[in-house]
């Protein structure tokens, strides 16, 4: 499979990424399948049509059925809010087409368990939207583990923080309406650490969490994109449905601790998304405001130099980096979607599952929905209960 044809739903924060990973894959990674941006899909036609002439798309349509009944369409991009996400996942598994969905994969268990089976079933490719795992450093860390240079893990603490909904004023957008995003900061940001966690440690066994809406209602948004939003303080306000900060702690099959923590009400971290490892031959940490670097220690260092040691994961050997710049000259936010979209060429190419794929989606809303049962039950919660 040298061309591989996309159709995309979503034009707005993950429209604009992945069709940034689209257009520039092949400048840096020529040796994968070369995606084609046919057709892009938003409800909106101003809107949509715009993005589709910014971003490169042969041309765009106003309803996502129009991708399925291209023949020449191999890839349904489904990076919509996450309450189209079930829908067009299963119509389009139905239609034969290999799938590519933004986190988390649906709103609840159940619908992601069944997208998974469709999938399955179809016998079509699919792929979840787990973009940090694609962190040079982050990828150094899973190379420490799986190498045994940590030893025996005994912590896993990780934290997602940001800032941009702390004004009460700022606007009821789509992520703050549980209807439509399923939960807040719990699946918007925890889901990348659940994510993270397994793997980088593996399997959870049980949890139990606390969670929290600091601000219950706000004004109605007059427009929204993105993290960003417009709306008039003294106009008409709506309930906030999703948790504003979610807290838990787990328990790892492999007998490790977890600890997670996502908010989005800690000013001045715009995206803290960071976790630390701690084994019994060393450490790392790892913090996404500095992605480009991995904070490693080894308990074996001679006793006079011993401390954290900051690896810049610039050189050809950390990987993805032998397509990028010199080594020191750092990378960003978008390459890690690049480095996505290649695993998604490379599995079409080769006739294998990329990876994650639905399967690592559901094993993350597994977590998700045992944290939301042991708050509302006040309670230790098994995974395996679900």
């Amino acid at each position: 499979m040298n061309k591989v044809n996309i159709g995309m739903v979503g034009y707005k924060f993950m429209g604009k990424a992945h069709s940034h990973a689209y257009r520039d894959l092949h400048m840096f990674f020529p040796e994968a399948a070369a995606p084609v941006m046919k057709l892009i899909c938003g409800r909106d036609e101003k809107g949509v049509a715009q993005a589709a002439e910014q971003f490169g798309w042969d041309g765009y349509v106003t309803d996502w059925r129009e991708l399925l009944a291209r023949p020449d369409i191999d890839v349904i991009d489904i990076n919509a809010p996450s309450d189209a996400h079930k829908e067009i996942a299963l119509a389009a598994a139905k239609a034969g087409k290999h799938l590519f969905c933004e986190k988390p994969l649906a709103l609840t268990l159940a619908d992601s368990r069944e997208m998974l089976e469709a999938a399955e079933q179809a016998g079509v490719k699919h792929m979840v939207g787990f973009n940090y795992r694609f962190s040079p450093a982050v990828q150094l860390a899973k190379k420490l583990v799986n190498e045994g240079r940590l030893g025996q893990i005994y912590h896993f603490r990780a934290w997602f923080l940001q800032d941009w909904i702390v004004d009460p004023d700022f606007p009821l957008v789509w992520r703050l309406q549980k209807e439509v995003a399923g939960s807040g900061s719990h699946g918007d940001l925890g889901a990348h650490l659940i994510d993270l966690a397994h793997f980088l440690v593996g399997d959870m066994t049980e949890v139990i969490g606390m969670s929290e809406t600091f601000i219950k209602e706000r004004p109605m948004p007059s427009s929204m994109t993105g993290l960003s939003a417009k709306g008039s303080k003294d106009g008409p306000r709506g309930e906030v449905t999703v948790d504003d900060a979610t807290l838990f702690l787990t328990r790892f099959a492999n007998g490790a601790l977890g600890s997670f923590e996502a908010t989005r009400f800690a000013p001045g971290h715009r995206c803290t998304n960071s976790f630390e490892i701690n084994g019994s031959k060393g450490s790392v940490k790892f913090d996404f405001e500095r992605m480009n670097e991995l904070q490693v220690y080894f308990r074996d260092d001679a006793e006079d130099v011993q401390g954290f040691r900051r690896v810049l994961c610039t050189d050809p050997s950390h990987a993805y980096m032998q397509a990028w710049w010199p080594p020191g000259h750092t990378i960003g936010f978008e390459q890690t979607f690049i480095h996505e979209v290649v695993e998604l060429m490379n599995a079409l190419s080769e006739d294998r599952k990329p990876v994650p794929n639905f399967a690592d989606g559901v094993k993350c809303q597994q977590v998700l929905e045992a944290v939301d049962q042991s708050i509302a039950q006040r309670r230790w919660v098994r995974i395996d209960e679900l």
